[in-house]
């Protein structure tokens, strides 16, 4: 039951993306612990594919994975009008200034280089979703 002037809360979608199966699990364990509705991917196409389907209100993608990168994924998204302001935020091992650079002109909402901490992820979902948490 309601109290009287309340809005129930919205729940978020995210996406996860990460060919490795370990990360992609650890990430989306953590987001569904915080109450939001996660959906996983194993590589860009299945991303793509995806969100054909499924409308997040925010991505989280590993950078290298093969046949298609995180860069290369996040291209194809811009070029989908009812995608392209999602959020993406960059998931990476490569902790290069070169990649993090490529990310922001991409348009990247964040870069986090692997491992990350809980704390870190929480700072992202906070700029995202103001107030949600």
């Amino acid at each position: 039951q309601l109290n009287r002037g309340s809005l129930p809360r919205k729940k978020r979608h995210i996406l996860v993306v990460d060919d490795e199966p370990s990360w992609r699990k650890v990430l989306a364990l953590f987001l569904h612990h915080k109450g939001y509705n996660v959906k996983e991917a194993g590589s860009g196409a299945e991303a793509l594919k995806t969100l054909s389907k499924f409308k997040p209100d925010l991505i989280f993608s590993d950078v290298r994975m093969p046949e298609m990168n995180g860069f290369d994924l996040l291209d194809n998204i811009k070029k989908v009008p009812s995608l392209s302001s999602t959020p993406v935020v960059f998931c990476s091992a490569i902790d290069d200034f070169e990649a993090k650079k490529v990310a922001k002109d991409l348009g990247a909402a964040g870069y986090l280089v692997k491992p990350f901490d809980d704390e870190e992820i929480s700072s992202i979902l906070s700029s995202a979703f103001p107030r949600s948490l």
